[in-house]
């Protein structure tokens, strides 16, 4: 019992010691070091404010070397060697703040040695232990230190300044006169505060831009996943009819044909379950999908434009243009249509997509182009389709958008999807044009991603349809 006491106590005893050797270590850390850290240039000064701290080295240095050659009756090569020291360390701490803080303290305590020694104890006419060049010097290494440095390290220069002002005055020469150490100590202690002020305001700035910048990829992530699951809940009808034809076929098939073999009947049923089974979890996946989004009366377009489309509504193809773009013409809009080559039924997706490119794009015509005409050209070519939305210039500003930005990254993932290509820049006179080619046969490989896609915008806007679609 008496050994467990005496182990018990020894632990409890390490800890203090163990905290205290982790504070010397945290403080030989911070004030013992020469590596960089270089004052960043100002965002708006530029490199003025590294001008202005080298014009105040060079006064202190001058002013330093004349008052102790002047007042403190030094040599001239005492003085400059103090006075250069002071003066170089404003400049170093420009890069090296801790080095600098070393520095400028020991020209401090070895001009102080110099100046008692030459003074003779008559110190009523001299400022001692501080020169006035010095104050200003150490005001400014402090406050280049409190801007780079954590706090406690700011902290600890301070202090160990004082030590060393206190030892000079109280410890060594126990002057009895109005020293300067006091009126040091307490500028030195407000530029400390400053610099610790001013480099918390620009560590939060950073912050929030750091996290303004992850805000802004974290809701460009939650868009494109929730257009890419809008695209999935579409496409779903189109699989689910083939499907739902494949087994139908399957079903009938024996009935079309004289005594069909045993073989051929056991294929065609496992062709039928095989597509029901498919359906069955078709209908899962969507189930999923649409628990986050729920389908009724969901407008595809985004805010303030599209059709309301219920759950289960067929899903549109190009036969429904004229009414798309007769509902835009109903809103006050100008828009006429021209569609060039031979027209022919497309693969249900690639109807579908150039459907949705020209819905969002003249949803965005009524959103951010307020009067502007547009125009909706359809090219059927031999190998797919051309898709192109033009706008005139609007006629007055755009109301603040409420848009979530589903746009044109929902064109941009409906192409990618089909292994097209796309364009989306300003147009004549401020005007916009989107222009997009779906093929007949997508590639194999044809994911989506922005491989094809092209944005051209005057400004670099992070979030294109905040300006004029």
């Amino acid at each position: 019992m008496s050994r467990l006491g005496r182990v018990t106590d020894t632990g409890a005893g390490r800890a203090p010691r163990a905290r205290f050797r982790s504070w010397l270590r945290a403080l030989r850390e911070d004030l013992w070091t020469a590596r960089a850290d270089p004052l960043p240039p100002s965002t708006w000064l530029r490199w003025l404010p590294h001008g202005l701290v080298c014009l105040a080295a060079f006064g202190v240095t001058v002013a330093g070397l004349g008052d102790m050659m002047d007042n403190g009756h030094l040599s001239y090569g005492p003085a400059l060697l103090v006075a250069g020291a002071q003066g170089g360390a404003v400049v170093l701490a420009l890069w090296r703040p801790v080095p600098a803080w070393w520095l400028s303290l020991g020209a401090f305590f070895t001009g102080a040695v110099m100046l008692y020694r030459r003074l003779d104890i008559d110190l009523e006419t001299y400022t001692w232990p501080w020169t006035a060049a010095g104050i200003v010097g150490l005001l400014l290494v402090l406050l280049l230190l409190a801007l780079r440095v954590p706090t406690r390290a700011s902290v600890a220069a301070l202090v160990v300044t004082a030590l060393v002002t206190y030892g000079l005055e109280n410890l060594w020469i126990r002057v009895d006169h109005d020293a300067t150490g006091t009126l040091a100590l307490a500028l030195a202690t407000f530029a400390v505060v400053v610099g610790t002020a001013l480099r918390g305001r620009r560590e939060a700035r950073a912050e929030l831009v750091e996290q303004t910048t992850l805000t802004a990829e974290e809701r460009t992530r939650r868009t494109l996943l929730e257009e890419r699951s809008r695209i999935a809940r579409e496409l779903h009808d189109v699989v689910a009819h083939h499907m739902s034809v494949i087994s139908i076929q399957a079903q009938v098939a024996p009935h079309l044909v004289e005594n069909p073999p045993d073989e051929l009947k056991e294929n065609l049923a496992g062709i039928r379950q095989n597509a029901v089974e498919a359906l069955t979890e078709l209908r899962r996946v969507l189930g999923v999908l649409r628990s986050e989004h729920p389908g009724p009366g969901e407008t595809l377009g985004g805010p303030g434009g599209g059709t309301g489309i219920a759950e289960h509504a067929p899903q549109p193809t190009l036969d429904r243009l004229d009414a798309l773009v007769e509902n835009t013409r109903a809103a006050g809009r100008e828009v006429t249509t021209e569609i060039n080559g031979e027209r022919r039924p497309l693969p249900p997706g690639v109807e579908l997509s150039a459907y949705r490119i020209v819905q969002e794009a003249l949803s965005n015509v009524l959103r951010h182009a307020p009067g502007a005409s547009a125009k909706v050209r359809l090219t059927y070519q031999s190998d797919g389709l051309e898709v192109e939305i033009v706008n005139s210039r609007p006629t007055g500003p755009a109301s603040p958008s409420k848009g979530a930005g589903h746009g044109l990254l929902g064109m941009r993932e409906r192409v990618a999807m089909l292994g097209g290509t796309m364009t989306a820049h300003p147009w004549h006179w401020d005007g916009f044009k989107v222009t997009a080619f779906l093929p007949d046969t997508p590639p194999a490989d044809a994911t989506p991603g922005t491989d094809r896609i092209t944005y051209h915008f005057p400004d670099p806007d992070p979030d294109p349809e905040a300006g004029t679609p």
